[in-house]
Formats: structure tokens, C-alpha cells, sequence
């Protein structure tokens, strides 16, 4: 029989879908492109914002016209709303964020009962879910660490789709990663929903001394941190930055707003000086460090003046690209009751004017490296072309061949075509 599986939403979603791929797989299955019809489509849904939501619901109103013979819809939007789910039609399984691992012991009872499958845990009951990979399906494996949030930010849906903090045991990630650096991956992601707060649960753990130990893995060049929260990069992390230069120079360090009235409204645990600070005690360390960000614009309440002040504030910080989202209303949340909504048509425009600013400061951080040699890993080839990602996150392109992909290639970047930089292999005379 045949399968595909549709991924939504974060990197914590793309691991968990390639760990069912390969349990469809060893089982015999055979995978078909996602465009192509399957005898099984299984749908890892999103459910972080509205939008989300509409795209699962239009991604699961799509199989069910393609008539599978089992579909599954599985993750966030099912631990969230799988009442909402059973009224779009007939789907075959819907199992909310535990049990992805056992995803063909599902199918498989399915199509022997034909009886339809709901499976929604109790996060606060549940163990962190065991899985592994032993490959994954790009340059840069993702390796799932840890599951759950309890900050309970104010606008935030995820703590009660993903349960409670669960971290996984050293000794299965250390596993994996040897086992995927076996099979040539040479840059590994850590992956989670809060990863800073890797270890809390465990006795003598954390995301530091998972660090020490990750770099001593034979062969792994690169440890990426996926997400980190600003007040979780503590003495030992820094520390790990000042002594392993495999931890590469890039973090993304979610500020979500400019303002402290805002920040104060979200629930975040810090103010702008605080998040400054911690800034400019990362770049004494690593003064190249790429530091990416998330920013909500249109939070109940914010003015523009609010709004200015985040613009003044996060080209002050010199990030080096912003991720920018429109508040989402997640009924539910402490935010969705919240008075002083903000008009769609104003988040719109302030989207608009700050992935301006974003622009911007890429283009800023990417002038530091003309003429400079970096190396990177070339993930794909196209037209004759290699492109791929520096430690520190640049895109970049350059002439190669397919022989070349996932080898470290050192080149010198000689100009900037938005979004790449274009590298050669020889310096400029």
C-alpha cells in the first residue's frame, strides 16, 4: 500500500513526520509524492494561529476528496479540537501529540476493524514519546529533545496542545546523533518546544551539558540550537559558546515585542534591557553571532507609538532577520478576551513595515562578510548552481555540481543578491 505524509507548522512537526516515514517504511509501505494519490494520507496538523488552523482544515478537506483509504490527522489541531475535526467528514484516525510513534499500529487496526480511531492523551499524564531516526531527509538532521511549554504566554495556544515540559534521556539523543552522523549528516538541529528548558525534569540535566557531550560526537560538525528563550541562555551556555566553536554562530531568541507595556500584556519574562544585555553578553563571545527573532505585531493594545518603539528597538538590537507574524486571536488564551482588539487592515500594514526593517537589517548583517571566506554545507543544486547555509545561517549560492552536495565547501562571498550571497572560489585580486 501506499503512503504520503503532510507536514504543517514547526521543526518539532518535520521530525516527528519523518520519524512515521520511517515507521511506514520499515512496515513495507511504499511513499508516493505528496501530489500524487495515496491508500493512506496522514496529516501532522498546526494549530499556533488562525491561519494555521485554516490551512489544516483545507489540507484535510483535500484528502478527504482524494477518498484514502485511511486518513489519519494527527498533531496539535487534533489535541486541540478533534471534536471541530470529526465534523469535516470521515476521517479514519485522529490522534492529538502521543502516539505519532506508533502511527502503523494505528493504521493497521484500522483497516482491520474499519473502525474509526480517537486517541487524545492527557499530556500532563504522559512520558516523553521515545522516537528515533536513523536518517533524515535533509543536510540538517532534526533531533527532537524535548516536548511542552509552560510559560503560558498570554497569546499562546502551544502549552495546552503540547502538555507539559518532558525532556528526552541523553543516552537515546546521543544515540541517534551518532546514528545519523553515520549516515553522513554533518549539522544537527536541536529541536523542541521550549528547548531551553531541556533537562528541568531531569536529574543533573540540561541543555549545556547535553551541548558538552553532543560535541565530542565523531564527525558532527555543526550543533545548531533551533529556539532559544532569551532569560534560558545562562552562564553554562555561554560558556559552551566560548569553548565549542561546533555550536555554530547562529541562535534565533524569540523577542516577540519591542515595547515593555507589550511584553508585559504577552506574560514574557523579561523587558527590553534585560534582552539588550543578554544581546551584547552573546556578541562579546561570538561578535559575528547571527541572531534571528519572532515579533508580534498588533497585540491587543498596541498603539503606534507602541509599535514605533519596537521598530526603534529592533534595529537597535541588530538582528539579523525577523520573523514576523500578525496576532493571532486563539480562543482559549488570556489574549482572545482582551479589549482593544487590533483591525486586521492595521496588523496588515505593520507586517508590512517591519519585514521592511527586516530586509534591511539582513542586508546590514550580510555587508560584513563581502569578501570574506566562509564555509558552508550545499544542500541542494539547481540550474548549476549550489546553494546552502554558513554556520552562521547566510544563504548562499555559488557554481557547483550535484557531487558536491552535503561537503563542506569553503568559498569567498564576492556580492549580495538578496536573499543569497553569492560566493566564489577564489578571493578577489
Amino acid at each position: 500500500m501506499t503512503f504520503k505524509i503532510i507536514t504543517l507548522g514547526c521543526k518539532v512537526n518535520t521530525y516527528e513526520s519523518n520519524v512515521m516515514r520511517e515507521q511506514f517504511l520499515r512496515s513495507h509501505y511504499c511513499e508516493v509524492h505528496p501530489k500524487e494519490k495515496a491508500d493512506i494520507i496522514v496529516i501532522n496538523t498546526c494549530s499556533v494561529t488562525n491561519i494555521a488552523d485554516q490551512k489544516s482544515k483545507k489540507c484535510i478537506r483535500r484528502a478527504l476528496r482524494e477518498q484514502p483509504k485511511v486518513l489519519a490527522v494527527v498533531g496539535c489541531m487534533s489535541q486541540h479540537e478533534s471534536d471541530s475535526l470529526q465534523k469535516l467528514g470521515k476521517i479514519s484516525i485522529i490522534l492529538g501529540n502521543y502516539g505519532k510513534n506508533e502511527i502503523v499500529s494505528y493504521v493497521t487496526e484500522y483497516l482491520r476493524t474499519r473502525k474509526t480511531i480517537i486517541d487524545i492523551r492527557d499530556l500532563k499524564e504522559c512520558s516523553f514519546e521515545t522516537m528515533n531516526l536513523t536518517h533524515f531527509n535533509q543536510t540538517r538532521a532534526f533531533v527532537k529533545i524535548q516536548d511542552g511549554c509552560e510559560n503560558f504566554c498570554t497569546y499562546c495556544i502551544i502549552p495546552y496542545t503540547r502538555g507539559p515540559v518532558r525532556s528526552r534521556p541523553k543516552e537515546d539523543i546521543m544515540h541517534e546523533v551518532q546514528e545519523l552522523v553515520k549516515e553522513g549528516h554533518k549539522e544537527i538541529v536541536l529541536t523542541g518546544i521550549h528547548t531551553g528548558h531541556y533537562g528541568s525534569d531531569l536529574k543533573d540535566q540540561s541543555l549545556a551539558t547535553l551541548i558538552q557531550e553532543l560535541c565530542k560526537v565523531e564527525g558532527l560538525e555543526r550543533i545548531r540550537i533551533s529556539s532559544i528563550e532569551m532569560n534560558e541562555i545562562n552562564a553554562s551556555l555561554l560558556e559552551m559558546m566560548r569553548k565549542y566553536p561546533i555550536l555554530v554562530d547562529h541562535m534565533h531568541i524569540p523577542l516577540q515585542s519591542g515595547c515593555d507595556k507589550i511584553l508585559e500584556g504577552m506574560h514574557r519574562k523579561y523587558d527590553i534591557k534585560d534582552f539588550m544585555n543578554k544581546l551584547k553578553e552573546i556578541r562579546e563571545i561570538r561578535p559575528e553571532m547571527s541572531i534571528t527573532t519572532d515579533v508580534i505585531v498588533g497585540f491587543p493594545g498596541e498603539t503606534e507609538e507602541d509599535f514605533a518603539e519596537t521598530i526603534r528597538n529592533v534595529k537597535k538590537m541588530k538582528f539579523s532577520k525577523i520573523h514576523v507574524f500578525p496576532f493571532s486571536k486563539r480562543d482559549g488564551t488570556i489574549a482572545a478576551s482582551l479589549e482593544d482588539q487590533i483591525p486586521e487592515n492595521i496588523k496588515k500594514e505593520r507586517v508590512h513595515r517591519l519585514l521592511e526593517v527586516s530586509k534591511e537589517l539582513e542586508i546590514e548583517y550580510m555587508k560584513q562578510f563581502l569578501g570574506k571566506e566562509l564555509e558552508f554545507i550545499p544542500e541542494v543544486e539547481k540550474n548549476g548552481y549550489l546553494m546552502g547555509h554558513t554556520g552562521n545561517y547566510l544563504s548562499v549560492k555559488c557554481f557547483g555540481t550535484k557531487e558536491e552536495l552535503h561537503k563542506s565547501k569553503k568559498i569567498y562571498l564576492e556580492t549580495i543578491d538578496y536573499p543569497y550571497m553569492i560566493g566564489g572560489e577564489h578571493a578577489k585580486v
